[in-house]
C-alpha cells in the first residue's frame, strides 16, 4: 500500500502548476542548463527586442473590427524589461475548458529588479463581439471553446493589452489544480493572511467551514489552494481574494528561493511544459529571467502588488442572458493604473 500510495503522490506532481507558483519556476528555470550561457542569456541581451502579443492599436477580437484595425510596430522597450501576463484558470480535471479565474499583468525590470503587479478584476465589465457587454472572465471561456485552447488565451491577452492601454509581451497560464503539489513538493509555505479568512466554498469536503486567523500561517498545498481561491467571506470578496493571491505569491517566491528548494527545481523543469497549458516563453526567456534574478531577489521590497477597484452592479449579462454581480470601472481606470504603476 504504501508503494502505491508514493507512486500516487511521485504522478501528482506531474500535474499543472498554478499562477502563484509560475514566477518561481521561471526565476529558477536556468539551473539545470550549465552557466557556460551566463554572458549570452543576460536580460539586456534576450530581452532586447521583446515581441508584443497585443498593444491597442493591434488588438481586433472583441472590442475593435478587424476591418478598421490598423496594424503599427510594437514600441520599444528597455532592454531588460518587459510586460508578462498571468492566467490562472480555474479548469477542472477531465475538462478542457475554464474561465480566467486570476489575472494579474506584471511590469518585470531585470536592471533594478523590481516587478510590479496588477491585478485585473475578473468580473469587469467588458464589451465581448458578437454578444454585448460580459464579465472579463468569459472571454476566454467563449473563444476556447469556439476557437480552441490557443485563440482563446490570445483573445483574452488582447484584451486586456487593450483594457490597460499597454503590450503584451509574454503570457503564461495554469490552473489551480497544480498549486497544491507544488507548495507540497517544496514543504509548504508561511503565508501572513491581512484579514481573518473562512473557508465558505471548499474544494475538498473536510476544508469547509475551517476559519484562519489573521496573520502568518504555515499552509501545505491544498489549504494554499483553498486560501487564494476564497472570496466570500473577505473584504471586498473579489478584491479580497486578490489580496490573498499576492500573499500566496509572495510566500511561495520566498520559499523558492531557498537553498534547500533550488536543488528541487531541476527535477520540476524537466516538466514544466506539462505544467504550463499555454505560454510563449521559451526555455532561454526562463533562463535569462533566472539569471536577471538570481543572487538579488528579495520578494517583500521587489514585489509591488496593486489594485484597481471599481463599483460593483447587478447587471445584464449577453453570454449568460441573464443579470448577474459585474465589477463596473470608469473609463479609462485600467489605462490609469497601468500607466502608473507599470510604466512608471
Amino acid at each position: 500500500m504504501d508503494r502505491k500510495n508514493n507512486r500516487n503522490k511521485w504522478w501528482s506532481k506531474k500535474r499543472n502548476i498554478n499562477i502563484f507558483t509560475v514566477i518561481g519556476l521561471v526565476l529558477v528555470a536556468g539551473i539545470g542548463f550549465g552557466y557556460y550561457q551566463y554572458g549570452q542569456l543576460q536580460p539586456q541581451h534576450v530581452f532586447n527586442n521583446v515581441p508584443a502579443i497585443g498593444t491597442p492599436q493591434q488588438t481586433t477580437n472583441t472590442t475593435t473590427s478587424s476591418a478598421n484595425a490598423v496594424s503599427t510596430p510594437p514600441p520599444r522597450t528597455t532592454p531588460g524589461t518587459f510586460n508578462m501576463l498571468l492566467i490562472g484558470t480555474d479548469t477542472r480535471p477531465g475538462h478542457k475548458l475554464g474561465h480566467s479565474d486570476s489575472m494579474i499583468l506584471v511590469h518585470v525590470d531585470l536592471n533594478t529588479h523590481q516587478y510590479n503587479l496588477l491585478s485585473i478584476p475578473r468580473d469587469a465589465r467588458v464589451k465581448f463581439a458578437p454578444y454585448g457587454y460580459t464579465k472579463l472572465t468569459s472571454v476566454q471561456y467563449m473563444d476556447e471553446a469556439k476557437y480552441g485552447t490557443k485563440k482563446g488565451i490570445i483573445d483574452t491577452v488582447k484584451e486586456i493589452s487593450q483594457l490597460t492601454g499597454v503590450p503584451i509581451n509574454y503570457y503564461a497560464e495554469t490552473d489551480y489544480w497544480g498549486l497544491q503539489d507544488m507548495v507540497n513538493v517544496i514543504g509548504g509555505i508561511q503565508i501572513n493572511l491581512p484579514f481573518k479568512v473562512t473557508l465558505t466554498h471548499a474544494w475538498y469536503s473536510q476544508d469547509e467551514g475551517k476559519t484562519f486567523s489573521k496573520g502568518p500561517h504555515f499552509l501545505n498545498g491544498r489549504l494554499t489552494t483553498e486560501i487564494v481561491h476564497e472570496r466570500y467571506s473577505v473584504p471586498g470578496t473579489d478584491y479580497g481574494r486578490q489580496r490573498l493571491q499576492e500573499s500566496a505569491l509572495v510566500g511561495i517566491a520566498k520559499e523558492l528561493v531557498k537553498p534547500k528548494n533550488i536543488s528541487k527545481v531541476p527535477q520540476e523543469l524537466k516538466t514544466l511544459p506539462k505544467y504550463l497549458i499555454a505560454t510563449n516563453l521559451t526555455k532561454a526567456d526562463m533562463m535569462s529571467i533566472f539569471f536577471g534574478a538570481k543572487g538579488d531577489f528579495h520578494p517583500n521590497s521587489q514585489i509591488h502588488y496593486h489594485q484597481v477597484k471599481g463599483k460593483g452592479a447587478f447587471v445584464y449579462n449577453g453570454v449568460l442572458q441573464a443579470k448577474d454581480d459585474e465589477i463596473i470601472l470608469q473609463p479609462g481606470q485600467l489605462k490609469n493604473a497601468a500607466k502608473k504603476y507599470l510604466e512608471g
